[in-house]
């Protein structure tokens, strides 16, 4: 008979450093993940703290069950299911590295079920109302044409927000193709498009020189007013304005471009596995979420059109 895996003892608050760093180094996940899983653990470690808990050995299952109800009883509210999932699967994923380091000699966290979420559709714009956001950057002055070059690029390409403001001017491959740098620092080669490339030629003849000016010289594609890399936020500020201006009368945000990219490409007729491709999906799966939408919209389509769909 084996004996167990010694046990190294280590205090909380390190072993968490230790995760968090595994994370960002061994598996490249993007800052804004480590960032969310530091906020989850630090709420994790918290409650621990309040229980006189201090090393991962003496964490146990009941410690993980009351942090999980915690979560759902909160007197300035219970969290919303999807926020309870994402951070219980933190604090899972950090038990398992225990068990996989020898911190602790089993994973507590192993019964620890999130709670069901409703299956949600991604959200789409049609074709139309993204014109008319598209549209609404339309200008010679330097910020709109900043602005049309941004919001085309997000639409030509189904970039993610955080992708799309990374961008260095490099990364615009022969004045047709971006390259991307996704989750897990995977590299996608994505095509432009005839409207995408002319919005950015203009922005970097015509704008980007007169931001860059007013800065320290940076090599990101997309700059504000100050010369500095357009920020995330930002970005959501931009899309805001510009769907103000296009007057839909709904809110939409960065990942609306990314939706409708693959919504409008499907329904196209783009093959699936393509559009998996241009996302940057690990799997297929994910994708196929977006068939359900297109299919959706044919049902309407038919009912709506056929004489005897009613």
């Amino acid at each position: 008979m084996t004996s167990p895996a010694p046990v190294a003892r280590v205090p909380l608050d390190r072993a968490v450093d230790h995760y968090l760093r595994h994370v960002a180094i061994e598996r490249g996940l993007s800052a804004n993940t480590v960032a969310a899983y530091r906020r989850d653990l630090a709420a994790y470690l918290e409650l621990l703290g309040r229980l006189g808990i201090r090393t991962p050995e003496a964490i146990g299952a009941a410690e993980v069950t009351a942090f999980a109800m915690d979560l759902r009883s909160r007197p300035d509210g219970a969290l919303a299911a999807s926020s309870v999932a994402r951070m219980l699967s933190s604090v899972r994923g950090f038990h398992r590295f225990l068990l996989e380091e020898s911190v602790v000699a089993e994973d507590v966290s192993v019964d620890a079920k999130p709670p069901k979420l409703a299956s949600r559709l991604p959200k789409a714009i049609t074709i139309e109302q993204m014109a008319a956001v598209l549209d609404a950057a339309a200008g010679d002055d330097p910020l709109a044409l900043r602005d049309r070059a941004l919001l085309e690029t997000l639409y030509a390409t189904g970039a993610r927000i955080s992708e799309a403001v990374d961008l260095n001017v490099d990364d615009v491959i022969d004045g047709d193709i971006v390259r991307l740098l996704g989750k897990g620092n995977k590299q996608r080669i994505v095509p432009l498009g005839s409207y995408a490339r002319a919005a950015i030629d203009a922005y970097l003849v015509r704008a980007r020189p007169l931001f860059s000016a007013r800065g320290t010289a940076s090599p990101a594609l997309f700059l504000g007013v100050r010369g500095s890399r357009v920020s995330r936020q930002n970005a959501w500020l931009i899309i805001r304005a510009r769907a103000e201006q296009a007057k839909l009368g709904i809110e939409i945000s960065p990942h609306t471009f990314r939706h409708s990219f693959a919504t409008h490409l499907l329904a196209g007729g783009a093959d699936v596995r393509v559009v998996q491709e241009l996302l940057g999906h690990s799997s297929v799966a994910t994708t196929q979420i977006y068939t359900h939408v297109t299919a959706d919209t044919l049902r309407d389509m038919y009912t709506t059109a056929h004489p005897r769909a009613r």
